[in-house]
């Protein structure tokens, strides 16, 4: 699958950092999931709604990340994130995190669907549509 990539832009603040002026390494994991909230939200889904009408909720499953140039205060970066796979429970994206035409910072993310009592559970029909634009 090819990812239609979903942009959120972001600054980074002074608490962003460290005492070197550097974006601290665990808030570029909270970067990536602000856009991931975003991406979902923009993708027309609920997770509130969804929670309460299906009893369903994404968790990361897995997270593989590259660290490729540090980021610093002030810097105005660019989080691209795209749907990479599909499965019945599983969703796997591409987050990207750019300054300007540079990659500062490269993941993929596994998400898993969970039902309410954390056993995995199918991705409902009407997400999976709305992730990957097509019908089932």
């Amino acid at each position: 699958m090819t990812p239609k990539m979903h942009q959120f832009e972001l600054r980074v603040y002074y608490e962003d950092t460290d005492l070197a002026g550097i974006v601290y390494y665990a808030n570029y994991l909270k970067f990536i999931e602000r856009a991931r909230s975003e991406m979902i939200r923009a993708q027309g889904i609920d997770q509130r709604a969804l929670k309460a009408r299906a009893g369903v909720v994404f968790a990361v499953r897995h997270l593989q990340a590259d660290y490729l140039r540090p980021a610093r205060f002030d810097d105005s970066l660019t989080v691209k994130t795209g749907v990479l796979r599909l499965t019945g429970a599983r969703i796997a994206l591409s987050q990207r995190i750019f300054r300007g035409e540079d990659r500062v910072f490269s993941a993929t993310v596994t998400l898993v669907c969970l039902r309410a009592d954390g056993a995995p559970t199918r991705i409902p029909a009407e997400i999976r549509q709305k992730l990957t634009g097509t019908h089932e």
